[in-house]
């Protein structure tokens, strides 16, 4: 017959394990690098996985080409959510990502932003060129996939020439908003997603006009798992909640639309 104490003893130490094993996971952070534009909508998904699973994510929002050479260098980081399909296809041909993680999660549009206090009533890109009209941002085109868009649209519509010389570059496409904001610039050429609500007619303190969207490459936007990570199947489970029906109803409400070929998934 045990002795009460040595059956204590015995409770007590599965009662440890137990609470150490159910905490494990939850202790678990989740790092993502996504791309500048995914900022508020990723913001409101991270909060549902937390809930969800109780694991913390810890995002680091900024340009897709300067997220994807921190990762090819190294940096400690579980998932990446590029704003362009080609840098996923890249760092996966480097090694960097696993190929089999690739996912699409949505096609992004580029808007032209304005505060709504703004005596300037802007309707197309050609308004661009206009004399009052000093200073415009867009997310610098050598790192940043909205930038590329925003140069693109520009030399498509024919103002090119005349709106460079008034261009802002900025590090990403939330940095091109903020210039716009505080209005250090008239205006920004962004991401949909950045404009709330998404109907495409302002948000908050902006007004959003949408670019025609075959006036540049199709804003494909994927994400993939990092070879390196030590939670993978923590970053495949953020990535099918991202990609679940979910997760796209979210994407949807900030302006992403869903590419044809992913939608029975």
């Amino acid at each position: 017959m045990r002795r009460p104490g040595t059956v204590f003893a015995a409770l007590v130490m599965l009662l440890l394990v137990s609470s150490f094993g159910g905490c494990r996971h939850r202790s678990r952070v989740l790092t993502v690098s996504a791309a500048a534009d995914l900022s508020d909508a990723f913001a409101e998904i991270g909060q549902n996985f937390t809930a969800e699973t109780g694991v913390k994510v810890s995002f680091n929002f900024g340009s897709t080409g300067q997220l994807a050479y921190q990762i090819e260098q190294g940096a400690p980081v579980d998932l990446f959510a590029a704003a362009a399909l080609g840098y996923i296809e890249a760092l996966e041909q480097k090694g960097a990502l696993l190929p089999e993680s690739r996912r699409i999660y949505g096609v992004g549009r580029l808007v032209i932003w304005t505060r709504s206090d703004s005596s300037i009533r802007i309707e197309k890109l050609s308004d661009l060129t206009l004399e009052e009209i000093k200073r415009v941002a867009i997310a610098n085109p050598e790192h940043a996939p909205y930038g590329i868009a925003a140069r693109e649209s520009l030399e498509a519509a024919g103002v090119w020439n005349e709106v460079q010389p008034r261009l802002v570059m900025a590090g990403n496409v939330r940095e091109a908003l903020r210039y716009a904001e505080s209005g250090d610039v008239d205006a920004a050429l962004v991401a949909r997603s950045l404009c709330q609500p998404s109907s495409g007619q302002g948000g908050g303190s902006g007004n959003c006009i949408l670019v025609p969207e075959n006036l540049h490459r199709p804003l494909v936007q994927a994400l993939g798992t990092v070879s390196n990570s030590q939670n993978r199947d923590l970053a495949e489970r953020f990535s099918s909640l991202v990609t679940s029906s979910r997760g796209r109803a979210i994407l949807g409400r900030y302006g992403f639309a869903v590419p044809p070929a992913e939608k029975e998934e």
